[in-house]
């Protein structure tokens, strides 16, 4: 599954410039290079080329029962070609290639594709079903710029804490289980493999250290990328396994070679449903999430049938069954009458907007503060990954 001024500026630039395909850096300044929004739509020109995560273009090869691409392409004449990305690199990587039409972008992805003008801002009014999104999906730090959306909306999710009932007692209610007290399932510990994990740490340490000023986990000066790190430095000594794939999760849980750890909704119900004595909380600090957004090429060559692509994937139906398949809330809220599960939203919290109030989801960094400061300068992506090489070194 899842697997974003001065002379000195321009060095940095040119540095930039060989960096950012595997690290995205870029002050995420300035005006965009994406190009503009089409004003109306022409006829599809038969197909169209996908970046996706696994599970967000099903077209029955994987089960017969899980298809909606080939309604898609009968309906539209669009032939969708899928690309099934692992990581958020590998996606910015392929969009720089020029190859691909849109990608489902998650926001450790988007700002890096909106600031190396990979991504075109989207005139969502050609978006019909864009209308029926949750508000709070829309116009975020994570999918828009200076007024404009750079995507629609797809689905979220939180990164929660989950723990085996007959391991971990008593029951934990902080990430201060996985930090400050990892020592205690040394070797048992399971966390996320990405640069973007640091916000994790950081998150924890906005109310375990106030005295750092970390007021928004991607918005870190160096001193709080530091603090982050050294953090996870000691939460290394007890990890066991670092996770991408959230099948190897599953089965780290189910024989016990995990005990704690990070993980998703949709993990914690597979893992229950193998009979692992595992339970997933949101802790009282809240916690880090994703939203995906469904991101338009710049370079794309097939502009219509992608955003035919977009106003089918956000409709109620299919959204409802990429939510289902895939595990995540529904960014359309109509799409909570067509789930086959009748409590899936319930359950996801897809309307609860108090529940994803306690999420930060996930942003690229940029040296630009993204919590407003103007007297600092926060590290960038290029700087989280240099540190997390060094955390699993």
């Amino acid at each position: 599954m899842r697997k974003r001024k001065t002379s000195a500026w321009r060095s940095a630039a040119a540095v930039c410039a060989l960096l950012l395909a595997a690290a995205g850096c870029g002050s995420g300044g300035g005006d965009d290079k994406g190009g503009h929004a089409p004003d109306k739509l022409g006829k599809g020109e038969g197909k169209v080329n996908i970046i996706a995560w696994a599970g967000y273009a099903e077209d029955g090869s994987n089960d017969p029962k899980v298809d909606w691409v080939h309604p898609f392409e009968k309906k539209t004449g669009c032939q969708v070609n899928t690309k099934t990305a692992g990581t958020s690199d590998e996606m910015v990587s392929l969009m720089k290639t020029g190859q691909y039409d849109t990608v489902s972008a998650s926001g450790d992805a988007t700002l890096r594709l909106i600031a190396s003008g990979d991504a075109a801002p989207v005139n969502t009014k050609l978006v019909p079903n864009y209308k029926d999104i949750f508000p709070a999906l829309k116009n975020q730090p994570f999918n828009s710029k200076d007024g404009r959306m750079y995507g629609i909306p797809h689905g979220r999710g939180a990164n929660l804490l989950m723990y085996r009932t007959d391991k971990v007692k008593p029951a934990p209610d902080s990430w201060r289980a996985v930090f400050d007290d990892s020592a205690r399932y040394g070797g048992h510990v399971t966390a996320y493999d990405s640069p973007i994990y640091i916000a994790d740490a950081a998150l924890y340490l906005m109310r375990a250290k106030p005295s750092l000023g970390i007021k928004n986990p991607y918005a870190l000066d160096q001193k709080q990328l530091d603090a982050a790190v050294s953090l996870l430095e000691k939460q290394h000594k007890a990890v066991g396994e670092y996770w991408s794939d959230y099948q190897k999760e599953i089965t780290a849980f189910k024989g016990g070679d995990s005990v704690i750890g990070t993980t998703w909704q949709v993990i914690a119900n597979l893992t229950k449903a193998e009979k692992a004595p595992v339970k997933a909380v949101l802790p009282k600090e809240g916690a880090t999430g994703w939203s995906d957004t469904w991101m338009v090429s710049s370079k794309a060559e097939h502009p219509n049938c992608a955003y035919k692509w977009l106003d089918w994937i956000v409709s109620p139906k299919a959204n409802a069954q990429v939510a289902e398949y895939f595990g995540e809330a529904p960014s359309n809220r109509k799409a909570c009458a067509e789930t086959s599960d009748p409590n899936h939203c319930a359950i996801f919290h897809a309307d609860d907007e108090k529940y994803f109030q306690r999420v930060h989801f996930w942003t690229t960094p940029i040296k630009e503060c993204l919590d407003g400061r103007k007297d600092a300068t926060c590290t960038d992506y290029a700087q989280w990954t240099r540190a997390w090489t060094e955390v699993k070194g």
